[in-house]
This record gives C-alpha cells, structure tokens and sequence, in this order.
C-alpha cells in the first residue's frame, strides 16, 4: 500500500442494493481491545519477523503466529482444513546490475541514478545499443483518442516513458480525471504497455509529486529480492529490461539528446503528441538467482449461520520489505505501519467478530503475501477464490492504519464509486465524522493496495483512509504527520513500531469498519458500484450468470 500515515484504508465489494437501515438487527458494540491491537501490533511489527519477507524463514513464523490468533479468536480454517492457501513464487535476485550506459549522456549507476531489472525468468538477460524512444506517457487509451505509441515500431528499442498520467499536468477534470490518476498512471500499466508494443525495454522517468513518493522509496522497493507468481510463459513475453531512472538522470538524458526536457514533457500532457526518437542508445545487463518457493496466504473464516455461501471479506497484507544485508546499522524493514497495523487490525477484527453473535452470512478473514512484490497474493486469489467473487458481498482493506490520533474526517479514494459509501456516511456520522473525497488522487492510491485485484475482477470497492483533521491538534498537524511518515518512514527501516503512538484513531476507524461489515454479514443487500463506473459492467454480468 500501499501509503498515507493517517490512513485506514478499506475496500468493500458487492453487488446490488444499498444497505438500509432495516436490513439488519441493531449492531452489537464490539468490544475492541486496544491491548489486544497493541500487543498484536508491537509483535509484528518486531525484529523477530525480520521484515516478514515471503518464502523466508520470517515466513513461517509470521503465518504461524497469525493462524493461532484466528484459532484463538474463534475462526476456523477457511482452505479445507487449512489455514494456508498456497501462492507459487519465484524470487528473482538480481546478483549482478551493469551500469546503464547510454554514450553520448552518461552511466548510471544502479539505485544512484537507476533501478533496472527483468521480469523475465532468466538467468542473464542483456540489452545492448537499444535505441531510446520517448513516448510521453507510454498510454495507449482508445477512449481518450489517446496514442503515445502511434506510428512508431518499437520492436528492439527502450521506451522512456513519464510516470502518471496527462490529466495530473493539464488538472482538467474531463482529461484524464484531471489530477486523480486513472490505470493508465501506473507504473505497472506502463511495463505492461510497453510489452505489447514489442519494446525491449522500458524506463520510467521518476519525479517525486507525480509518483506520490521520493526516490528512496523506489531505490528501496524495487532492489534485492523480487518476488513474482509462477507464470506459464516464464514471463518471457515481458520487455527484456523494466526500471527507474531518478529524474536527473532522464533530464540528463533528454538533453543529451538535444531536446528541452520541460518543452518536451509539456508537450507529452498535450492531445497530439506523438513519439520522438531519441538518437541515443542504451546498455545494461543483469545477472540473476531464481529461487522458486510457496508463500501463503491464510485464510480464517466464521461460516454463516443462514447463508453460508455468501461471504464478508476483511484483508490485510502481512507482508513487508524484508532485510538488507547492504545497509549500514538498522538492516531491518519492520514495516510497523504498512502494515502491522492492518494485519494487527485484522486480527483484532475477527476476535470481536468470534465473540459473536454468530452472523447470518459467512465472514472471511484473509492475511495476504506478496503485497509489496505487486500484490500478488492478492492476484492469485482472485484468480483462484476460495470463495466465489461473485458471492462476495463486501470486504475491507487495511493497509496502514491510523497511529496519530482521532480524526474528524474519513477520506474516500475514488470518491463517487461505490453505493457503500452511504453506509460509510452513515457509521461515520455515529462518530461524529464526515466523509470527503481524496486530497491527493494523483498519488494513484487506489492501484496500490490488495483491494484492487477486486475491484478489476468486477467486485465494487469502496476505498477509504483516515484524513488529516486530528481531532485535537487540527489539519496542519495531520498534514505534517502524514508528510514525515511519506517523507522519512514509508518502506524505510525507520518504520518501527513506536509505543508512543496515539492508537485511538485506530480503533475508532476498526469500529467503524466492524460496524459496516456486521450489517453487511446480516442483510441480504448487494452493494454495487454506481451507474457508469468502470467496473459495474463485470460485476453485473458476473452476478446475473449466478442467479441464472
């Protein structure tokens, strides 16, 4: 979560009907521990998980700890009879990066100035004298009458490419959602592209405001060991080379090849644009050790006590970065906030819900791998549900909670998506709180969490998070929280677990999540996406072949 230091944030998936009031009997008060979430939370998060890594010794220890807290809380294995659903994973350790030499502009190191690796299942791949060819955005998008690839052959050439998308310069809001990021904005949608365009590499541009995040972060997440799902192919169909350039060193290249970079980005955000050959070309090489495991997701569940087939489902990643052998001092990525928290949350969730009273539909708890890796546990669930989405009446996602304090307002990524957020509305005003879109929906959140994988199969999603006004201190200290965290702790090792967090705000979003979900897991209601959503097209088919 990928992520916002004041954040709660929870996907809720359905199908049709909003929840009215007397759908369901009153909802008991959970009785909410926040020992419990504490102790849950300090434990996670400590150097005796190492990092949590997938398919690391950490592993086994982490998935152990989380399948006897299920067991304790009342839950019973949801896979079968086991708490573990299986992921195939392949660690991709790249043991050798050659410089990226491009003449004429410079060499780039890697994590100086570039990230670069292959997806590709190979022991070493090279790129040698690819010539470089700057396609804006590197979006091929026929209902914007969008094109960045057009007229241009790209087999045997690199891609440069600007990360987001056009509506985050231009901020129409009829242009690309303006500066809420579509699909098209992330970095996976743009590897993906420049594949099917038969490029043989493509490099991303990074800048710290269009990403939503500093370069560290990049030079932090995208080095050591990788994780990616068994694929068939070997992934052999991905572009020989994906990576980063620190935006620097593209500016440097640009002007290299004798274009204004600024111009030249302007003219990117503009309907018209199309591809400038660079006349440079690029090398690079990478060695690899492949190393194929299993991760596990794990999987509790309370089996409804009227329609068991029908399924609410609460998630959390509990995976994090792992260890860096290469640091100096602290070499451990405890991942205390992204996401201790959720995982801790998660857990704290299923307790109350074990305490009963048992509820009509069946609830799901499942604690995912390989989120960091590119949401892979995530992805293979949804290929492979132990439940059916098209049964799935809802879910949450936690991935970083709040642990700074109350606050007044509840923040919804992709704002005007989902008929739940009525029901948010609803429970948050029983708080005393109110709902309000994203501030920043150029940072391209709701593509960076486990719910996503969801939501592109047709389950609607409401997406949520804590927002900034702390109830006590005010916006200014919520935006300053939220910038140190983003600043000085996301996907760092100083993410650590501090005992002097405020976990009220916390439990309060917990409540609220419990709240939602328990009327869910005793209605009949099918929440939707609203009329002309992205997504409402796949949910409605999916639901209709069921009742069929």
């Amino acid at each position: 979560m990928n992520r916002w230091p004041l954040v709660l944030i929870f996907a809720i998936l359905g199908c049709t009907g909003a929840v009215q009031p007397g759908d369901a009997p009153p909802v008991p008060l959970a009785a909410l521990d926040g020992g419990n979430f504490r102790a849950h939370l300090e434990r996670i998060a400590a150097d005796e998980f190492q990092g949590r890594q997938p398919a690391s010794s950490a592993e086994q220890r982490t998935i152990t700890y989380l399948a006897a807290a299920f067991e304790n809380a009342g839950l019973s294995p949801a896979n079968g009879t086991a708490w573990f659903q299986p992921v195939p994973l392949v660690a991709v350790t790249a043991t050798r990066v050659s410089p990226v030499t491009v003449p004429g502009a410079g060499s780039f190191e890697q994590r100086e100035q570039t990230v670069v690796w292959t997806k590709r299942l190979v022991d070493r791949i090279s790129l040698e004298d690819s010539e470089l060819v700057f396609v804006g955005y590197g979006i091929v998008a026929p209902e914007y009458d969008w094109d960045d690839y057009a007229g241009v052959d790209m087999a045997g050439k690199t891609a440069v490419i600007l990360v987001n998308d056009p509506g985050f310069v231009g901020r129409d809001q009829a242009f690309f959602n303006g500066r809420a990021m579509t699909y098209y904005g992330r970095w996976t949608y743009k590897y993906e592209e420049a594949a099917r365009q038969g490029a043989a590499a493509a490099l991303i541009i990074h800048e710290t405001e269009a990403a939503g995040y500093p370069w560290d972060v990049v030079a932090g997440s995208w080095t050591g060991s990788q994780f990616d799902l068994v694929a068939p192919d070997r992934n052999l169909s991905r572009a020989k080379i994906e990576g980063w350039l620190r935006e620097d060193a593209g500016q440097q290249i640009i002007a290299a090849a004798g274009q204004d970079p600024a111009a030249l980005f302007a003219a990117a955000a503009r309907p018209g644009f199309t591809a400038v050959p660079l006349g440079l070309a690029v090398s690079t090489a990478v060695e690899n050790r492949l190393e194929e495991s299993l991760s596990n997701n794990v999987v509790g569940m309370l089996v409804g006590s009227r329609h068991p087939d029908e399924t609410i489902l609460y998630m959390a990643h509990w995976d994090h970065l792992g260890l860096d052998p290469s640091l100096a001092g602290d070499q451990i990525y405890n991942g205390a906030v992204d996401n201790a928290t959720g995982t801790a949350g998660l857990l704290e969730i299923a307790r109350a819900f074990g305490a009963g009273p048992r509820p009509e539909r069946t609830v799901v708890f499942l604690s995912l791998t390989a989120e960091e890796s590119g949401l892979l546990g995530s992805q293979y669930y949804a290929a492979n549900p132990i439940f059916p989405l098209e049964t799935t009446v809802a879910g949450f996602n936690m991935d970083g909670m709040n642990v700074y304090g109350p606050t007044r307002d509840v923040v919804v990524v992709g704002y005007g998506s989902s008929e739940l957020e009525d029901e948010l509305r609803r429970e948050a005003a029983r708080q005393g709180r109110v709902v309000v879109p994203e501030p920043t929906p150029e940072k391209g959140f709701f593509y960076r969490s486990d719910h996503f994988n969801f939501s592109k199969r047709g389950v609607p999603v409401l997406y949520a998070e804590s927002g900034i006004d702390h109830r006590a201190l005010g916006q200014a200290y919520g935006r300053r929280m939220a910038w140190e965290y983003t600043a000085l702790r996301y996907h760092k090792v100083s993410d650590e677990y501090d005992p002097n967090w405020n976990l009220n705000g916390a439990l309060e979003d917990l409540q609220l999540i419990y709240r939602i979900g328990w009327r869910l897991a005793n209605s009949r209601s099918f929440p939707n996406w609203y009329s002309g959503t992205e997504f409402r097209a796949v949910r409605d088919a999916s639901r209709a072949q069921r009742q069929r």
